[in-house]
């Protein structure tokens, strides 16, 4: 594990609006004027918070005309996934409980 990589993720994680974001994108794909619709902050605050996320690795950005469509990245989802579990020494998350 990589504890650089993972403190950069965990302080960009460390924001309820970021953590938001995150939840919002779990549904695939969304263009910033959707984000946004969540939130009471405008769209320069937005472009902050993904920035952030965009360059922990959590986000990627794609530009169709004006605007601006994040998503989740695999590579994210399965680092993140994977390096808790060995951080907290879990060999395969088990479902039996």
């Amino acid at each position: 594990m990589n504890y650089d990589e993972m403190a950069v993720i965990l302080k960009a994680l460390a924001d309820p609006k970021r953590l938001k974001i995150i939840d919002l994108l779990t549904g695939g794909s969304l263009c910033a004027c959707e984000l946004l619709k969540h939130f009471d902050f405008t769209q320069p605050t937005l472009s902050h918070h993904m920035k952030i996320l965009e360059k922990a690795g959590v986000v990627m950005v794609t530009k169709k005309g004006i605007w601006h469509h994040y998503q989740l990245t695999e590579d994210f989802i399965r680092q993140f996934l994977d390096s808790q579990m060995q951080l907290f020494g879990i060999s395969k998350l088990s479902t039996d409980r």
